[in-house]
């Protein structure tokens, strides 16, 4: 039985490694030893990015509710107390679209929050 050499192997390996490196700056994209590393730690930091957007976007959600709220006479936390005890159940991704855009409909929400305090 003939030996197995490992050059196919290797050669797909690092031009995959090379392949996400592409447009790094420098030797990063050209030698496989600082691209590895590279692509190791941008995968890292996609990782941590990608559990990071949600809290960003929360933290945006929250302060655009906030904002709406304190033109309608009102703090963050008193709406959304008065919104669970009349029984309005919408997310806070929603409330903020319409505090973004629709501010009648939101000023509609914050008079029934205020109602049900």
């Amino acid at each position: 039985m003939a030996r197995v050499k490992g050059a196919v192997t290797t050669r797909k390996r690092r031009k995959k490694i090379l392949k996400a490196a592409k447009g790094y700056w420098g030797a990063k994209s050209k030698h496989f030893k600082m691209a590895k590393q590279a692509v190791m730690k941008s995968g890292n930091y996609a990782f941590a990015g990608r559990k990071m957007k949600k809290r960003d976007f929360r933290r945006l959600w929250i302060t655009r509710i906030s904002a709406g709220c304190k033109a309608n006479g009102m703090n963050y936390s008193t709406f959304m107390c008065g919104l669970k005890k009349s029984g309005i159940e919408l997310n806070r991704k929603m409330l903020s679209d319409l505090a973004y855009s629709d501010t009648v409909a939101f000023a509609d929400l914050c008079a029934k929050a205020k109602a049900a305090l």
